[in-house]
């Protein structure tokens, strides 16, 4: 089972719609299992239509929570606490125990250790859920973040995690990720254990800066990397600047996809533009698919998985 995960450096390249084409052209030869690690913003699951099996809770973090029972409403919470946590009631002009805000509470148990009658406590903070969901492509793995929680980190872990268990039980042939944008905690973990990352960007100023530090990110990690350049007829010159500037680090530039309200089209339909139309998008996706599956079999080896 080989891991292809697929990066930008910044949100918008179109690398959802990369990974979408790819889950297609995957599994019309192979075994595949699907996994968006993008949990902050996850959206392959637009493109897929996936019928949802499995939900699970995801903890993250933990929360202040106060015992009305024990709490005689000294306020010693409210004065440690920097982040206006505490809240005090009044009903008649009669003060009841607090109680604490969980969005503003940042679980930093100040409260708890100064709470004189020990009526705080940490409890884990529901953050999120994740997912396994049926495609017409393969199984897929997702998650949903609730706003304003922390630790995508370690959900995008537990995607991956659950995802390669799958894969690695049905013998699938690969597990594709469609990953995070940027080189943050949710990025480093979505390509942990990859056998090969496929960097999306478009011919742009800050695209060919943030690819940079995605290449980067990826070589720390010492996961091989390739590039794609998504709208690449946009701005030929920017194109030609990001393959130059590839060709003298020595990594591949496995496609120009160029610019086509074709992809637009087929997304407003819920179907990867490679099964919506027979298309020179879909045809430049074709053989980009190719190359990285050749890079993967043949150069890649065992499976590092």
């Amino acid at each position: 089972m080989k891991q292809l995960v697929i990066l930008s450096g910044k949100g918008g390249t179109g690398k959802t719609t990369v990974a979408a084409a790819f889950a297609h052209l995957a599994s019309l030869e192979s075994r595949i299992v699907l996994a968006d690690a993008d949990v902050d913003a996850a959206n392959l699951e637009l493109v897929l239509s996936p019928t949802k099996r499995e939900e699970q809770d995801f903890y993250g973090g933990e929360v202040a929570v106060i015992d009305e029972q024990l709490c005689t409403a000294c306020g010693r919470c409210a004065e440690v606490c920097r982040f206006d946590a505490p809240e005090k009631g009044d009903v008649c002009g009669r003060t009841t125990p607090y109680s604490i805000d969980p969005i503003a509470c940042e679980g930093c148990a100040a409260c708890v250790y100064q709470c004189p009658v020990g009526a705080i406590r940490m409890a884990e903070r529901l953050a999120g859920k994740w997912y396994r969901s049926d495609t017409g492509f393969g199984p897929l793995f997702h998650a949903h973040l609730f706003a304003g929680q922390e630790n995508s980190g370690k959900l995008v872990t537990q995607v991956k995690q659950q995802a390669r268990s799958l894969a690695l039980e049905t013998q699938a042939d690969y597990l594709i990720v469609d990953g995070p944008p940027g080189i943050g905690c949710p990025v480093i973990a979505a390509v942990s254990a990859a056998d090969l990352a496929l960097l999306v960007t478009e011919p742009t100023v800050s695209g060919a800066h943030d690819l940079e530090r995605a290449l980067a990110t990826a070589a720390h990690f010492h996961v091989p990397a390739l590039v794609c350049i998504n709208k690449a007829d946009i701005n030929p010159r920017w194109a030609t600047k990001i393959a130059a500037t590839c060709r003298e680090k020595g990594i591949e530039v496995v496609g120009h996809i160029p610019f086509d309200t074709i992809v637009t089209e087929a997304m407003v339909h819920g179907q990867p533009v490679t099964a919506y139309a027979d298309h020179p998008v879909s045809h430049n996706l074709l053989r980009m698919w190719r190359r990285i599956r050749e890079h993967m079999d043949n150069k890649l080896g065992v499976c590092q998985g």
